[in-house]
């Protein structure tokens, strides 16, 4: 047998480069305390972001203004990922 060619250790010197860096992206957390248990902060964002499309639902269904927010499927999670990013940006920005 031929003895290994040079392809494969580039493509191991490229995997180890590529998996290093995914790697450091897990190196710092951010979380919350609650209770003595640590929670990530996307999660407070996301239930932050439901509970205010869910505000601004009955708000707009109160005025009896619901129908401009057409088509509901595509709206809503819109807005929920839109005001999760917000509060994001407004509280846990480091």
């Amino acid at each position: 047998m031929p003895p290994a060619s040079g392809g494969r250790s580039k493509r191991a010197i490229s995997v180890a480069t590529i998996a290093t860096f995914v790697m450091s992206g897990c190196a710092n957390a951010p979380s919350i305390g609650v209770l003595g248990a640590y929670f990530p902060d996307w999660l407070f964002c996301i239930v932050a972001g439901v509970v205010l499309t869910v505000v601004i639902f009955l708000i707009l269904g109160r005025l009896q203004a619901d129908h401009l927010m057409r088509p509901s499927a595509v709206v809503y999670p819109t807005l929920v990922t839109l005001l999760a990013l917000a509060v994001w940006l407004l509280l846990f920005q480091h």
